[in-house]
């Protein structure tokens, strides 16, 4: 009992270190990836005006970022989903307005 107790004293000590533990230049890193990754999945044509915002850590497992795509008849919303553990991603249909749940 007394080596669980010791274990887990230990473990609570040293868990928000490692949550810590990415640096803000390993957190940009992931950001340029992202936004990188997403961009390369926009097929829009040229003069089109694009944004993506890149979600500043995503989830534990995946990004996410608001892709933006305005032409000038329109603008089109997609979700591009970035996997951490290969580094690929995934670009959503874009939304259709007026498709918003009630």
């Amino acid at each position: 009992m007394r080596m669980f107790t010791i274990l887990t004293t230990a473990a609570a000590i040293v868990a928000p270190t490692l949550v810590m533990a990415s640096s803000d230049e390993a957190w940009d890193e992931f950001r340029t990836d992202v936004r990188d990754a997403c961009r390369a999945l926009v097929d829009a044509p040229e003069g089109a005006d694009v944004a993506i915002e890149v979600n500043p850590f995503g989830s534990e497992s995946y990004g996410a970022a608001l892709v933006t795509v305005a032409y000038e008849t329109g603008t089109d919303r997609m979700i591009c989903i970035y996997d951490k553990r290969d580094k690929s991603a995934q670009m959503t249909a874009p939304f259709h307005p007026g498709n918003a749940a009630p």
